[in-house]
C-alpha cells in the first residue's frame, strides 16, 4: 500500500538515527518517495550524504540552501506529503512539536502538514517516563498524532528500559497497515455521537453527566483519518476537531441529539452511539429561577427521554452498521451484551468505571468488545485515540462484509 505514496522522513538529533538507513532503504523498496528532512543535531549521527544515496533525493535541513540560497518550502512540503514520519523523535523535538515551537526545518514542517503524522520516540528510559515528556506525548495525541511506541531493551547508556525507537520494519508496517485501512474506508459514511446531553431545570441550573466527549471525538479523528465522511453529533463539549472530513453538529438536549441522529442516519453506512445521553429531562422546566425555601425542596418530575439506540435499531437497513456503548459499574459483561440484543447492535463497547483510567474526565480507557457473532475483545488501558483505533478496526471489518 506503500506504492507511490510521498513520504516525509524527518530525523531528529538521537542515537537511533543510524536505524534511518535502513527506514529509507525499505520505503524507497516498498515503492515510496521519500523525502528526508533531518534537524541540524541529526547529521552529527548519520551523514545526510548516506540518505539522499538511498532516497535518490538532496536532504533538507535548513530553510535556505547555502550554496545556492533555494528556499525550500514547507509549506510546499506539508501538501506533498502522504504523510510524515519522525524517527527518531527526541524529547526535544517532541516538546517543540508539542508547543509550536518551530524554530527548525523539521517542526514548522510538521506545522504545515496535511498529512498523518507518525511519531516513533527514542530516548533514555528517564527521559521517556519524565511527566514532561509523558504530557507531551499525550499532547500530540490529542492532535491527531499517531505514535509509535518505543521498544524495552537496552539503551544507549546501557540502562535497561523503555525507550528505544522501534525497529524500521515495524515502522514500515504500521504505515502500510494505516494505508490499507484508509482504502477501505475511503467513501465510507460514518454517523458518530459524543459527549453528554444537558436536560434544563430552570434557566441556570441542569440535569447532565460528567461526560468529557474525548472517547467520540478520538473515534470521529480516527474513521476521518481512514478516508471516511464523518458527521459527529456532539453535546455540550470544549473539544474541537482536527480532520476537515467531520461535519459536526452542536446540540444541546436528548431530544435535539434523536432528532438529528435520525435525520442524519439514512445517509450513513455506519452509527457509533458514544454519546452519555440523558435518561431523563425535566417534565416542566421552570421559567425563573428556582428560590431555595427554608423547609422545602423543589419536587422535579422526570420523563424519559427518548431511546436512541433503541430507535436507530428500529431504523437502520440490513446494510448498515451500529455500534453501542456501555459505561457499567457492575456485572459488566451481563448488562453490556443484554444491552446490544436489546438495541440491536452489531457491536457493543464495554468499559468499567472499577476500571482504573477508564471512563469519564480521563484521556485513557480499557474497554471490551462484544459482537453479535459472539466475539469478546478484551483490550488494554491506553489512550482513547488507541483505543479508538482498536474499534475501527472490528467496524470496518462489518463494512467490508456489508
Amino acid at each position: 500500500m506503500l506504492k507511490g505514496k510521498h513520504i516525509i522522513l524527518g530525523i531528529t538529533g538521537g542515537i537511533a538515527a543510524y536505524k534511518c538507513a535502513t527506514l529509507t532503504r525499505l520505503l524507497i523498496k516498498a515503492g515510496a518517495e521519500v523525502q528526508v528532512i533531518m534537524t541540524p543535531n541529526a547529521k552529527q549521527f548519520i551523514q545526510p550524504l548516506t540518505l539522499s544515496t538511498l532516497s535518490g533525493k538532496p536532504v533538507i535541513s535548513e530553510f535556505f540552501t547555502a550554496n545556492t540560497g533555494q528556499w525550500n518550502s514547507h509549506v510546499d512540503l506539508g501538501l506533498w506529503a502522504d504523510a510524515l514520519i519522525i524517527a527518531p523523535a527526541t524529547a526535544s523535538t517532541i516538546g517543540k512539536m508539542a508547543h509550536g515551537v518551530a524554530d527548525n526545518m523539521l517542526v514548522t514542517t510538521y506545522l504545515s502538514a496535511k498529512a498523518p503524522v507518525f511519531v516513533a520516540p527514542a530516548m533514555d528510559l528517564d527521559m521517556m517516563r519524565h511527566p514532561s515528556t509523558v504530557r507531551n506525548i499525550e499532547l500530540l495525541r490529542s492532535y491527531g498524532n499517531h505514535i509509535i511506541e518505543p521498544a524495552e531493551g537496552e539503551l544507549a547508556s546501557h540502562l535497561v528500559g523503555k525507550g528505544r525507537m522501534e525497529e524500521p520494519e515495524n515502522i514500515v508496517k504500521v504505515l502500510d497497515e494505516f494505508f490499507s485501512a484508509d482504502e477501505t474506508m475511503t467513501g465510507k459514511r460514518v454517523l458518530i455521537t459524543a459527549g453528554p446531553t444537558v436536560e434544563k431545570i430552570d434557566p441556570v441550573r441542569y440535569i447532565s453527566n460528567f461526560s468529557s466527549g474525548k472517547m467520540g471525538f478520538a473515534l470521529a479523528e480516527e474513521c476521518a483519518s481512514r478516508g471516511a465522511l464523518v458527521t459527529l453529533v456532539a453535546g455540550p463539549v470544549t473539544l474541537k476537531t482536527q480532520n476537515s472530513s467531520i461535519e459536526r453538529i452542536d446540540v444541546t438536549t436528548a431530544v435535539e441529539m434523536h432528532d438529528a441522529v435520525m435525520k442524519s442516519l439514512p445517509d450513513n453506512d455506519a452509527i457509533i452511539l458514544c454519546a452519555a445521553v440523558a435518561d431523563y429531562r425535566v417534565e416542566n422546566v421552570a421559567d425563573k429561577k428556582i428560590k431555595r425555601e427554608k423547609n422545602t425542596a423543589p419536587v422535579l418530575h422526570l420523563t424519559p427521554n427518548p431511546d436512541i439506540a433503541r430507535a436507530v435499531g428500529q431504523a437502520k437497513r440490513a446494510d448498515q452498521v451500529s455500534v453501542g456503548f456501555a459505561l457499567e459499574t457492575d456485572n459488566e459483561n451481563v448488562n453490556a451484551q443484554s444491552k446490544m440484543e436489546r438495541k440491536n447492535l452489531n457491536f457493543i463497547v464495554m468499559n468499567s468505571l472499577r476500571d482504573k483510567n477508564a471512563g469519564f474526565q480521563v484521556d485513557t480507557n480499557k474497554v471490551t468488545i462484544f459482537t453479535d457473532k459472539g466475539e469478546v475483545i478484551e483490550g488494554e488501558c491506553k489512550s482513547k485515540r488507541d483505543v479508538a483505533h482498536d474499534i475501527v478496526d472490528v467496524l470496518q471489518k462489518y463494512l467490508s462484509k456489508k
